[in-house]
């Protein structure tokens, strides 16, 4: 939701996939290929999809890299009501900015290392459940197992594995799209990076990491600015992308 408003206050919602100067890339889309028992299970609800390891971590790491090397990738298309990787791919365009959001896009320090800027979407529990409840029932799921799966996986996984990760944030928004306040500054800070204000990002200096991944462009060459967008509001988007 964060990072549409983002997208939506930069105008590049309106612009063609080719076109866009920022994109939104969803971790969701690298949910593993599921074994017939582990889909027997996340049918009934029994599967933790809020575990790192349900996520393909080497084809989300690889495809970070190449979209920051400016190289046209395709990216998985996950079915969330079948619980399937599907045939379909999008293919993803070079961006000057990306915006890559995820519950745990903190928790592999090969892929957090990638980042520029850490944003932690900080949402109240109960927000984080009721629009759980109405996304998975939209879905066909029916209550008691909404709410089974939240207690058994989704609040304790949160705890283990997400909120640990908000010590990696650089800035933490608290009550996510209602804060428009801290919006608006992410938004100006990415106009800067567009607009080549911040000299430090284009070296690659930014948060100590010196460092910076470098791509062509038909008429210049510049660094590949990347943000994380940290959610903890659901686990699996209502509508993707975030």
């Amino acid at each position: 939701t964060v990072c549409e408003k983002i997208m939506e206050l930069l105008g590049q919602n309106e612009v063609d996939r080719r076109q866009r100067k920022v994109l939104i890339l969803s971790q969701d889309s690298f949910y593993k290929v599921l074994t017939a028992d582990q889909k027997a299970k996340a049918l009934k609800g029994q599967y933790n999809f809020d575990h790192p390891d349900a996520f393909d971590n080497d084809l989300m790491h690889t495809t970070l890299k190449n979209i920051v090397e400016g190289k046209t990738v395709e990216v998985p298309t996950y079915d969330f009501v079948t619980h399937s990787r599907l045939a379909e791919t999008t293919v993803v365009y070079p961006a000057d900015v990306v915006l890559f959001e995820g519950i745990l896009v903190f928790y592999s320090q090969d892929i957090r290392d990638m980042f520029h800027l850490r944003l932690f979407v900080d949402t109240d529990s109960d927000v984080r459940l009721s629009r759980r409840v109405l996304r998975d029932m939209k879905r066909g799921r029916d209550l008691e197992q909404i709410l089974t799966q939240y207690t058994t996986f989704v609040k304790p996984a949160f705890e283990e594995f997400c909120l640990p990760t908000k010590k990696y944030a650089d800035v933490i928004i608290p009550r996510g799209v209602d804060n428009m306040v801290a919006i608006n500054l992410i938004v100006q800070h990415i106009q800067d990076i567009l607009n080549g204000d911040i000299c430090k990002w284009q070296r690659g200096a930014m948060n100590g990491h010196g460092r910076t991944y470098k791509r062509p462009f038909p008429e210049q060459t510049e660094s590949s600015s990347v943000l994380a967008a940290g959610k903890r509001s659901h686990l699996e988007s209502s509508s993707r992308p975030h």
